[in-house]
């Protein structure tokens, strides 16, 4: 697993359980930052245009469910 400064990655652990059974750091994760905000990997949304500087990403429900599950939610 790739460390990135900044960021706590909350699924995709790869414990075997949650979204942890993709092993390839190409899975929709969820990062907990150190500013105290979240960043999302996941497939790019183009359902529409978001305003410059900002994106749009889609991941399933079962990524979200294990972030708020590792934040004790």
């Amino acid at each position: 697993m790739a460390k990135r400064p900044g960021l706590t990655r909350l699924t995709g652990t790869g414990n075997g359980s949650g979204s942890g059974e993709c092993g390839q750091n190409d899975c929709p994760n969820v990062y907990a930052t150190d500013r105290g905000s979240f960043v999302v990997q996941g497939e790019l949304f183009d359902g529409f245009t978001p305003p410059d500087g900002e994106g749009l990403v889609e991941i399933p429900e079962h990524v979200l469910r294990e972030a708020i599950r590792v934040l004790g939610w």
